[in-house]
């Protein structure tokens, strides 16, 4: 049933209506789109538009589209319907008649469509949300069981300096917690109600939009119709949350794969989170986080298509904002089927400690910490750093750890080292020295963790 046809003569072509209607998708807005018109049947009693009687009868057949639907959400799929605001009409016109064609008194689609996505938008980043801290708590779980492990640090891909493990994982629980920040800073700023502005100018009758905004559960009302039905800045705003969460949900996998590769063996894939290969017997493919890998691309790609879409249209709504939706709408359900694949699979990550400790200790990753014991010794640290160097290309030569050289080697290139050099290139010691705030000494580690679980339980009160 078309909402617009009083001023037309002729039908509408069949690929018109194929690339016009917008069915096939917003049906995702139906329960919205309910809710939405239950505040408006309450806003036209208010405003004395509709009978009590009739507003009723309008309210009870809306409750029972509402159980309909949550026995088949695609039952609006199983008509012609132009778009999910004609299809909840034409269900109420088949269940109260007339009264039914009241309901779009004072209302557009306009506004209508912004109120439901709105309310979808609110509905499912609280989903994100709660997935989002339960990956964190996965993430604090698992620097918890391997809290003590060291592992290599990398820049550049070459090893650095030694980290704990739960120091890496600690780090991705940083990153984490600001994309919750990102996403609540997003939340407040969305919960505006847009119903009542009409196509673009206001709605023509008396209606109470703060009452209407606080029966939809909104904050506030929107201050300017113009702006309301043409915004979609939260649109941008939660797939930005989304675009940046899942970068880092990229970079976390990226570290895992490599970790589990055979040339490094750092970490394990329990056979749970694993694939193999339908011709390589041996292979064990960390296929989870290579997906999870993949499908960041895939939520960028949203960001920049609405992003796209907006930057060029007038003020106000225009049928760009169309193309709102799809992307969106896998847009956060890829990111929130993320979000419960990573906090699923950490639990089957294991760490293989003596490999990972083994690997720390190659590399001359102790190398900072012998420039370090020469500043102790009144070395200014540029001069430092260049002793160290020359002592690193001597083991090179000879292929040995610096800890090997003997002590006449080290004092042939600088007098001033001693005996106490060797219990100062240990890994214990170069963590131990790691003591500022924010270092992977294990004192401040522990402090961290134990942060991260208060943080963590006050977040899941």
């Amino acid at each position: 049933m078309a909402m617009w046809g009083g001023r037309f003569t002729e039908a509408s072509l069949a690929e018109f209506r194929d690339f016009n209607d917008s069915l096939s998708f917003d049906y995702q807005l139906a329960q919205q789109d309910i809710a939405a018109s239950r505040a408006w049947t309450a806003g036209l009693l208010e405003a004395g538009i509709i009978t009590a009687d009739e507003a009723d009868q309008l309210d009870h057949a809306l409750a029972d589209l509402t159980l309909a639907l949550e026995s088949n959400p695609k039952l609006p799929l199983e008509t012609q319907e132009e778009d999910i605001h004609s299809w909840v009409e034409s269900q109420l016109q088949a269940k109260i008649g007339v009264i039914a064609k009241k309901l779009h008194t004072g209302r557009s689609r306009n506004d209508l469509v912004a109120t439901d996505l709105r309310l979808w938008t609110k509905l499912n980043s609280q989903q994100v949300r709660r997935l989002l801290v339960g990956a964190i708590g996965s993430l604090i779980q698992f620097a918890d069981r391997f809290h003590g492990a060291v592992m290599p640090g990398f820049t550049h891909l070459q090893r650095a300096q030694p980290v704990l493990v739960s120091h890496w994982a600690l780090a991705y629980v940083e990153m984490f917690k600001r994309d919750l920040s990102r996403l609540d800073d997003a939340l407040a700023r969305l919960d505006v109600c847009p119903l009542g502005c009409g196509a673009l100018a206001g709605t023509g009758i008396a209606i109470d939009r703060h009452a209407l905004a606080q029966r939809l559960g909104f904050q506030s009302a929107a201050l300017n119709s113009l702006d309301a039905v043409s915004d979609r800045d939260y649109v941008v705003e939660v797939s930005a949350a989304a675009s940046i969460c899942m970068t880092h949900l990229s970079r976390l996998s990226e570290d895992v794969i490599f970790f589990c590769s055979g040339e490094a063996g750092f970490f394990k894939l329990g056979d749970a989170i694993s694939s193999g290969s339908s011709l390589m017997p041996q292979k064990k493919n960390p296929d989870v986080f290579e997906l999870l890998r993949g499908k960041t691309g895939r939520v960028l790609g949203h960001l920049v298509a609405i992003l796209h879409t907006l930057k060029g249209l007038p003020l106000a709504y225009n049928k760009d904002m169309q193309e709102d939706k799809q992307g969106f709408f896998d847009l956060v359900a890829t990111w929130q089927q993320c979000l419960l694949v990573l906090s699923t699979v950490l639990p089957h990550l294991s760490v293989n400690i003596e490999r990972c400790r083994e690997a720390a200790e190659l590399g001359y990753s102790n190398a900072t910490d012998l420039a370090d014991y020469l500043v102790g010794k009144g070395i200014a640290f540029r001069d430092a750093h260049e002793i160290s160097g020359e002592l690193v290309l001597l083991a090179s030569r000879e292929k040995k750890p610096l800890e090997a050289l003997s002590l006449s080697q080290m004092q042939q290139v600088c007098p001033l080292i001693s005996d106490d050099v060797y219990p100062a290139l240990t890994i214990e010691a170069g963590l131990a020295k790691r003591g500022a705030l924010g270092g992977t000494c294990p004192k401040r580690v522990a402090e961290a963790l134990a942060a991260a679980k208060v943080w963590f339980e006050k977040l899941s009160a």
